[in-house]
């Protein structure tokens, strides 16, 4: 059976019987997470920054690419918060509770979401990201994500990133709430290919 891309559930962007809305749950955390997705992601299904958002009450997404609509990241930068930019350049340190000890006031993390190349350009572009200490996941399982193919044996796709970052930035259980409705959202993608 075809889909239209009409047929997807605006929230969850799941096909139609696959929706699984009723399971997300919504997670309030001194954490702030900021998507700053390329516009050309933003409508895809399989991308999944969206979904992480919608679990996340102190979050939000900037579409980045609209030459007439840019965006910043200086408004980010306030005396009480420290900004991490979540990406693994060369000279990223390891995102551990060691590293956040350093600094122990509230985070605000930036992610940025699209391909490996419009990722890595987002980073030097949008103004403010350069001011932000960078940092990187440490090593962790594979990925379960198996709709777009990682340019890196250790890449995540952008919901994994978030979930693992905010177990390691402040609660554990908020990952395994997260891990879980993405492992369901796995689960529903693959019925949806099967039908």
């Amino acid at each position: 059976m075809r889909f239209r891309r009409n047929d997807r559930c605006p929230r969850c962007r799941m096909h139609a019987g696959f929706c699984f809305c009723e399971h997300i749950p919504r997670i309030d955390l001194r954490t702030r997470v900021v998507l700053m997705v390329h516009r050309t992601e933003v409508r895809k299904p399989s991308a999944t920054g969206p979904l992480a958002l919608e679990v996340l009450a102190n979050s939000e997404m900037r579409i980045h690419g609209f030459p007439d609509a840019p965006i910043t990241a200086q408004d980010l930068f306030v005396p009480d918060r420290r900004v991490l930019l979540v990406f693994p350049k060369p000279d990223a340190a390891v995102l551990s509770p060691a590293f956040l000890a350093a600094d122990p006031r509230p985070l605000t993390l930036v992610f940025p979401d699209g391909n490996w190349g419009q990722a890595a350009r987002m980073a030097r572009r949008i103004p403010g990201l350069a001011q932000a200490e960078t940092a990187v996941l440490p090593q962790g399982p594979p990925s379960n994500w198996g709709l777009r193919k990682q340019p890196r044996s250790d890449g995540l796709s952008t919901f994994e990133a978030i979930a693992r970052a905010v177990g390691i930035a402040e609660s554990r259980s908020a990952q395994a709430q997260m891990e879980s409705l993405f492992a369901l959202m796995v689960q529903r993608t693959q019925q949806g290919w099967l039908r």
